[in-house]
């Protein structure tokens, strides 16, 4: 018997809704440390570079799973990997709170990060699957509510019970939750074929193309180069922007943290925007204007006219490059073509954590050994690389797909 629409309708709304849900959740994790770490490096007494070590694990378990997210979406299928993912980051949390050396807290973050990159690519794959780019925006803002709310969750931990395994507590038990929600709703995950489907179009998620057969595709790793790119750019300006402000051109802390800050709060409410907007300006298109704003952005604090100059770049580099990633994502099937748009978005999610680690380190160095005002020059070069390499990417000789390669994208 037939589903009605309206049942459909809503079985899609209340999916997408658990999305947003979980990537809220993705946030928290990122955070929680920060706010959390002198806590933490003092209650196991390790010194403060230890850092490095799980932030190091927890990348190496994201890149892993993340890489392979396209073949285990084959195998396990949207629900079940968000099930699995969901669950072994909450375990992964919690472990924190119930470890006694730091060693095991680092092997945990391993599994943390295999949760996280597996949650990370399999959202992105359904929603580029199944919606347009509107709520492809939507489920990226969510990442920042996420991000906002886990040093509100790690301070209040702090403050009123003076621990910061409560706070993982906390994070670790919502995600955990989350599995719960992903289990019980899993049928609804699995669009199962009915005679009547032979003649729509396949879905990212239906094709199960070999890894092996994505690698060997040099548009497939054009593509994974845009997102190494992408989040070396908003990573580094995030990472740097106070130093440089501060520092380097003497401006007010206050006012220099208060502009930083406008960064990722101009930047959540690109995001935002971009949801009402995107439909209507093909991605592509919004991409490339973005990227002409970022570079103006980027322009104007490498000038360093005056403060508010300055002040203004850094505000417009976060709006400007806000719609970015979620659209990036969305075009990936145009780019690579709809057989190879679930490994590689899986692939790409990869390439962006290790962008978002190696890049502001570099930038860090160069600005160590030249000076700081070197920074807004590499987000110049960084942002003009990223735009030639989307319009070469976007120039595919491919891009005629074949007819069931082409996806319609729902909105609701």
């Amino acid at each position: 018997m037939a589903v009605p629409k309206t049942g459909k309708k809503t079985t899609k709304i209340g999916l997408i809704l658990l999305a947003f849900v979980a990537f809220i959740a993705l946030g928290m994790p990122d955070g929680l440390l920060g706010v959390g770490w002198p806590s933490i490096r003092a209650g196991f007494g390790i010194p403060l570079d230890s850092l490095g070590m799980l932030l190091i694990a927890s990348m190496t378990g994201y890149l892993t799973s993340s890489f392979l997210s396209g073949k285990l979406i084959a195998r396990l299928g949207v629900g079940g990997l968000l099930v699995a993912s969901c669950a072994a980051t909450g375990v992964g949390l919690i472990g924190y709170t119930l470890v006694p050396v730091w060693g095991m807290m680092v092997a945990l973050g391993v599994i943390a990060g295999l949760g996280a990159g597996a949650i990370d690519a399999g959202l992105n794959t359904y929603v580029a699957a199944n919606f347009g780019e509107g709520l492809m925006q939507w489920l990226h803002a969510s990442y920042g509510i996420g991000v906002t709310l886990g040093p509100i969750i790690m301070t209040v931990a702090l403050n009123t019970l003076s621990s910061w395994r409560v706070g993982y507590a906390v994070v670790g038990g919502f995600q955990l939750a989350l599995a719960a929600c992903f289990m019980l709703t899993l049928p609804m995950w699995t669009q199962k074929s009915h005679p009547a489907d032979a003649e729509k179009p396949k879905r990212l998620t239906d094709y199960k193309t070999s890894l092996r057969e994505t690698l060997r595709r040099p548009q497939v790793w054009l593509s994974v180069s845009l997102f190494f790119l992408y989040t070396g750019g908003e990573v580094s300006l995030g990472t740097w922007a106070y130093t440089l402000l501060t520092e380097g051109r003497g401006i007010d802390p206050r006012v220099a943290g208060l502009w930083a800050g406008s960064y990722w709060l101009m930047f959540t409410i690109g995001r935002i925007l971009a949801g009402l907007y995107a439909r209507r300006i093909p991605g592509r298109l919004l991409v490339q204007l973005s990227l002409l704003g970022a570079l103006l952005g980027s322009g104007l604090v490498w000038w360093n006219l005056s403060p508010g100059v300055s002040l203004a770049g850094v505000a417009l580099i976060g709006f400007a490059i806000a719609p970015i990633f979620p659209a990036m994502v969305s075009g990936t099937s145009q780019r690579v073509g709809a057989r190879f748009a679930a490994n590689t978005i899986g692939m790409q999610m990869g390439a962006a954590s290790l962008g978002a680690s190696l890049i502001p380190g570099l930038v860090g160095v160069l600005a160590k050994n030249i000076s700081l005002e070197v920074i807004p020059i590499c987000l110049f070069v960084l942002f003009a690389a990223l735009l030639g390499a989307h319009l070469i990417a976007s120039r595919r000789p491919e891009a005629a797909a074949a007819p069931e390669e082409h996806l319609a994208p729902v909105e609701l």
